[in-house]
């Protein structure tokens, strides 16, 4: 399998007999070297996740499948660096906009990545479980809500691969940012993707994923870590966000501390959705039983 640095921004490679892959010129500390859209099948095409509105990527894109039909776009959610581009890659092809549900919200506090795309426009949303179908490909939607509410991941059944949008990446665990980031259907869609018999994935950020179940059972971990990490700090009277946050992320890039402070809010929200902790002012504090 062929890493990130293995091929140029704007050329498409192939990755097996019915994807292709084609990377937007759009790197930045969220997106690590750029938003990746996906081109499943010949002849009659799906392009997942055409990134975000720009001349040179969408172009890459049309190259990549010229003399062939784009029948469907497909995102797997709303952020500008994911589907902006459906809008003049429908103009350019009449293809339907498929996939994840129109959302549009201001998020309560700076924001950790990209902000919401608020002209999304799909034809038709899918279902969990829905598919859409094209010669020798069939791609179906699970839904894993957590880093937005509308988060869909979309199996390629043929190949049993999965394109995990944001919430599954090699490179970097998923931001979940409250109020729409939801830390309890995180970790609930991450349990639901250990239950399948995917055999990869593809992210839009990052190197393809073997060994699926064992890497989802690691950010799961992972994220229990971090709940263990912020209940000992809060059970010490360290209750503000931005002490945990640098206490718990040592070495952090300064670019990144907006994106830690909003999911240890998220995991601070779960933690008080069951009971745990409670906020005070501007702290949090355990509890008692």
């Amino acid at each position: 399998m062929c890493g990130m640095n293995d091929f140029p921004t704007g050329e498409a490679m192939v990755l097996t007999p019915l994807v292709r892959r084609v990377l937007a010129p759009n790197p930045s500390p969220y997106t690590y070297s750029g938003t990746q859209t996906y081109i499943v099948g010949h002849g009659s095409v799906v392009v997942i996740d055409p990134g975000p509105d720009d001349q040179h990527h969408i172009d890459a894109i049309l190259r990549a499948t010229a003399g062939e039909e784009i029948a469907y776009i497909s995102c797997t959610h709303t952020h500008r660096d994911h589907s902006p581009a459906t809008r003049p890659l429908k103009e350019a092809t009449a293809a339907r906009i498929v996939g994840c549900a129109p959302l549009v919200l201001d998020d309560s506090g700076p924001r950790a990545d990209e902000a919401f795309d608020r002209a999304y426009a799909p034809d038709h949303v899918l279902g969990d479980g829905e598919s859409v179908s094209g010669p020798r490909w069939t791609l179906q939607a699970v839904a894993t809500p957590g880093h937005t509410s509308n988060h869909l991941c979309l199996a390629l059944l043929e190949e049993k691969a999965l394109f995990t949008g944001d919430h599954v990446m090699a490179w970097s665990t998923s931001v979940v940012s409250p109020p729409d980031g939801d830390m309890a259907a995180y970790m609930a869609s991450l349990e639901l993707l250990m239950g399948r018999d995917d055999v990869i994935y593809y992210p839009a950020h990052g190197d393809p994923i073997e060994r699926p179940q064992r890497f989802a059972r690691g950010l799961l971990g992972h994220r229990k870590q971090r709940e263990g990490q912020i209940l000992r700090l809060v059970g010490r009277g360290t209750g503000e966000i931005p002490v945990m946050v640098s206490h718990m992320y040592k070495g952090l890039d300064p670019r990144l501390t907006g994106a830690a402070g909003r999911s240890v809010l998220a995991h601070l929200i779960d933690l008080r959705d069951r009971g745990v902790v409670r906020e005070h002012q501007d702290s949090w504090e355990l509890i008692e039983t």
